[in-house]
């Protein structure tokens, strides 16, 4: 088959496009015709600098496509069902096996490229809201980087839940099509300030609920944005820059900082409900999903390099 693989890690010119064997499907596994692959934020941070499990590597957590072979002992999915997959690595090639308990059947008049951004995304931004962030109606939430693919789906479940939702991104006109989505009030914060603008749109109150997948100096701006008891998620933390945060300024608001990482629940029978069901929305177009760009399996290299850029409203897309 082929795939996109690189034998070290560093910048998206490591991508090599090359003929690589085909997975072999085990018990309790599936293997799938790829169609559509979602490139998520930590695919991006594994190409650049994460762990090599196998080389040549071949990186990415998330995709869908067709059921072509299903392992001894896998009785709830079939050949000819289409689902979306993750897992930790494997999706930016043709096919892939995964076990089958990391797949969601998407519905016959579902769009299999809308699907495909499902799981990572709206997953974690659900569990940010509602499993770790207890969002009640009424609440005023600041989603970080609120262009990305998990600040799109948290705008809309957040407005969906009642609640007032702001968010943040790195210019005003990246925000622009989170408006149709929810958003109350976007806010650039690549300029200093950005906390006392926040501090303003509430009144001086502050947000009851912060989800910040940025990380960093952002982290410490959205602590000083909550208010009397205000709860901080802090999760994936993509700018991985390394800055210590003084928790003690917490204990005077009595405010909570709470790190979250789907990967730990999402085999539970919980997370894997919510998971299916927010696919299921997608599919019927309850919630949507937002693509920037798509580009073909062999141009992996310049569908990071965009991601990177920063530039990207949503998802960036791979089609093999």
């Amino acid at each position: 088959m082929k795939a996109a693989v690189y034998y070290e890690t560093g910048p998206p010119d490591v991508f090599r496009y090359e003929d690589v064997p085909d997975p072999e499907c085990g018990p309790g596994e599936i293997l799938i015709d790829v169609e559509a692959i979602s490139i998520e934020g930590g695919d991006v941070l594994n190409r650049a600098g994460g762990e090599m499990p196998t080389v040549p590597h071949i990186v990415g957590y998330q995709c869908a496509g067709t059921i072509a072979e299903v392992g001894e002992s896998v009785t709830d999915r079939r050949v000819g069902q289409r689902v979306v997959t993750t897992f930790l690595w494997g999706s930016h090639a043709a096919k892939r096996v995964v076990p089958s308990v990391v797949s969601w059947p998407i519905p016959d008049d579902g769009l299999l490229v809308n699907c495909a951004c499902v799981p990572v995304a709206y997953g974690t931004a659900h569990d940010c809201l509602f499993e770790f962030g207890h969002l009640q109606p009424g609440e005023l939430v600041l989603i970080q980087a609120g262009a990305s693919g998990v600040g799109v789906a948290a705008v809309q479940l957040a407005k969906r839940a009642g609640a007032i939702v702001y968010a943040t991104a790195s210019s005003l006109e990246r925000l622009e099509p989170l408006y149709d989505l929810g958003l109350d009030e976007g806010i650039d914060y690549s300029h200093d300030g950005w906390v006392d603008e926040v501090r303003k749109l509430t009144g001086g109150a502050g947000v009851n609920l912060v989800v910040d997948s940025v990380g960093g100096h952002i982290l410490a701006g959205s602590v000083a944005c909550l208010g009397y008891r205000g709860r901080c998620i802090t999760v994936g933390s993509a700018g991985r820059e390394e800055q210590p945060l003084d928790v003690r300024a917490l204990g005077a608001g009595n405010q909570t900082i709470t790190g979250v990482f789907l990967g730990a629940e999402v085999t539970t029978p919980r997370a894997q409900q919510m998971i299916q069901d927010l696919v299921d929305d997608v599919a019927r177009g309850d919630l949507r999903v937002i693509i920037d760009r798509s580009y073909e399996l062999e141009h992996a290299a310049a569908a990071h390099a965009h991601i990177e850029s920063r530039q990207a409203i949503g998802r960036v897309v791979l089609v093999p």
